[in-house]
């Protein structure tokens, strides 16, 4: 059994002040031997299991949880092969948007980093005089980031192959959803807005403004409706090739922003929740009992991982993208490279990739954060309780105090910093992503 050094005099002084909190667990070496993304050794430097016990004493006297509640928070410290603190921390607990992590795993697996999604554009009659005699159609591939500026890319392509008009439908078949409204007959409408700029509002023209100077403002005008077909018409013609982004990029958007309907749509083309629950416990190698999933993207309190799996789950995937020469901070944001979503406000070490996961009453934090002392530190924290903004705030000052007892790294290493740079942001609506297939 390990044993967790410190605990007992810290959990006596709890006990003298009231407040009752069990020593943190033990965990039995041989059940984690077989795996080697699992713990095999004990950490004999205490400063991560004194840091734990200290931010869960906190957590308890200023009543953010009740004493009799501690147990319900889970926390997972490790550092290579060995457990620095461990509690709760096989349990399966409401995982909130760390159940992308999950997600991110088993896309980035399935297809790899580089893997475009493709819609398909054809018509179903002649191009005359700038006319489509015909009908528009779209058949989607799954693109989860297909929005504003990739349709006003699109539309200009029609443009640039003559199309000023379409005298049929909309047809929309197959996975299409646009500016992440996944009801094709609403993203369709959206799509058909986009491509004519006499119709669009306030916020289309907003996102157009940041696109690249001198972009045109396309004109296809649909004079009939969107419809929506389960299966294409034979009789017609293909007409442009759109490709995604890059699923790297695609995959750090979601992370960053944390975007429930990208992570769904990747779920759902994988084969669903099932699918990634059971992958992601293989790849990895926890029992499947500790990733519970009703979804891909981490709404509801029935999506449940332990911090274990957590932390496993983050190294499957830095090995995955190792391997592919990327790392972990090229998928998910990381403190002092990235400015935007999930990580503004938070005050978390530098160089630190972290995921964030939020519900009405959970708040979870999750990454690996780099040291001087123990390397790379994986880390998992759930906190269950009203107290969202405040957890947080806690889960930044346990890093802060962690970072603080192993010493800041005296540079960032090149297995955590991102290839792109600094806050990078992808170019959507690039116009060399839609290739045109008909020729006059």
């Amino acid at each position: 059994m390990l044993e967790l050094i410190g605990s007992g005099l810290v959990s006596m002084w709890l006990e003298m002040a009231g407040v009752h909190i069990k020593p943190l667990e033990p965990i039995d070496v041989l059940t984690l031997q077989s795996s080697p993304s699992l713990i095999v050794a004990p950490d004999p430097n205490p400063a991560g299991i004194t840091t734990v016990q200290q931010y869960l004493q906190g957590l308890a006297t200023s009543r953010l949880v009740a004493a009799n509640t501690v147990q319900s928070q889970g926390i997972w410290i490790q550092s290579g092969p060995m457990l620095m603190a461990n509690h709760q921390g096989t349990i399966p607990l409401p995982a909130a948007s760390l159940t992308k992590i999950a997600t991110s795993l088993v896309a980035f697996k399935t297809w790899g980093p580089n893997h475009k999604f493709e819609t398909l554009v054809s018509a179903t009659g002649p191009i005359q005089n700038g006319v489509l005699k015909g009908d528009l159609v779209i058949i989607g591939g799954g693109d989860p980031l297909f929005v504003w500026e990739e349709a006003i890319a699109l539309g200009n392509t029609l443009n640039k192959m003559g199309i000023k008009r379409v005298q049929g439908n909309l047809v929309i078949t197959g996975y299409f959803a646009m500016n992440f409204q996944r009801d094709p007959l609403l993203a369709g409408q959206l799509l058909k807005q986009a491509f004519n700029h006499t119709t669009w509002t306030r916020g289309i023209t907003f996102q157009y403004s940041r696109m690249a100077k001198g972009t045109p403002k396309p004109q296809v005008a649909i004079a009939g409706t969107v419809k929506v077909e389960t299966q294409p018409n034979p009789q017609q013609t293909l007409l442009v090739r759109h490709y995604s982004l890059p699923l790297k990029q695609i995959i750090k958007e979601m992370n960053v922003f944390s975007n429930n309907d990208i992570a769904q749509m990747l779920a759902d083309l994988v084969g669903g929740h099932f699918v990634v629950q059971s992958t992601a416990a293989q790849l990895a190698r926890v029992p499947e009992s500790e990733i519970q999933l009703i979804n891909g993207s981490g709404l509801g309190v029935e999506n449940r991982i332990s911090p274990r799996a957590v932390c496993a789950m983050l190294m499957a995937l830095q090995q995955e993208a190792l391997t592919q020469g990327l790392n972990l901070a090229d998928l998910f944001p990381t403190s002092g490279f990235d400015h935007r979503g999930t990580l503004h406000a938070r005050h978390i070490p530098a160089a630190t990739v972290i995921k964030t996961g939020t519900l009405n009453d959970v708040s979870a934090l999750a990454g690996v954060m780099p040291t001087r002392d123990r390397g790379l530190v994986w880390f998992a924290i759930i906190n269950r309780g009203p107290y969202v903004p405040t957890f947080r705030s806690e889960q930044d000052k346990f890093l802060q105090h962690l970072i603080k007892q192993l010493q800041i790294a005296q540079s960032v290493p090149s297995v955590l910093t991102p290839h792109l740079g600094i806050n990078y942001v992808p170019k959507l609506g690039a116009a060399n992503r839609n290739e045109i297939l008909f020729k006059s």
